[in-house]
């Protein structure tokens, strides 16, 4: 191939032949664990709830995504209608009787025929609720960022009943505190190419 032919090829896809910065594969890129549980985090971002927002990524053993979930009220249901609060003197005018939480979601949102043998990447330890409905869809392993309830009885009954099940958890631990979504990067110099 001719130098010019080179020259050509490379501009084409956005790379300057001549900087060997941009002849290496980039090191800073996201691992799996790290992109499932941004994805888990960024799903969160569509819950309506005003003070906890939760997010589920359920990825089978190919690293395929094939369920994802947030917390929030059925389908069907007026969320303008129902109470989004934490506390009242009558527990039917809060959110826990209703609010569907980020697993049941991914896992009713699955894209496939079952989720046995997937792993769930969730922000919080799975409450007791979960934990029955990730042993009764075959999830093995649940990978959760913070334990922050580790102490009421609902987390001890979930480790009881994942422990049981034999589905292993493990927290996440992240290389990073945050990962930044710059919807004008790809206008930028910082991306270069097609794809």
């Amino acid at each position: 191939m001719s130098h010019e032919m080179k020259n050509e090829t490379s501009q084409l896809n956005g790379t300057p032949a001549s900087d060997p910065a941009q002849t290496k594969k980039r090191e800073d890129y996201l691992e799996w664990p790290e992109y499932f549980m941004a994805v888990a985090f960024l799903s969160a971002q569509r819950s309506k709830d005003p003070s906890s927002q939760v997010g589920a990524c359920i990825v089978n053993q190919e690293n395929k995504i094939v369920g994802i979930g947030y917390n929030g009220m059925p389908n069907g249901c007026d969320d303008d209608l129902l109470p989004w609060s934490r506390s009242a003197d009558d527990r039917l005018d809060t959110k826990y009787p209703y609010v569907c939480h980020a697993e049941l979601n991914a896992i009713m949102n699955k894209n496939s025929a079952d989720v046995k043998g997937c792993s769930m990447y969730v922000a919080l330890f799975p409450c007791n609720e979960c934990a029955k409905l990730i042993i009764q869809a075959g999830i093995k392993d649940v990978i959760y960022l913070s334990d922050k309830y580790h102490d009421i009885p609902e987390m001890t009954a979930s480790r009881r009943l994942l422990n049981l099940a034999g589905i292993q958890y493990k927290q996440f631990k992240p290389k990073r505190s945050k990962f930044v979504i710059d919807f004008n990067s790809i206008n930028s110099g910082m991306f270069n190419g097609t794809g």
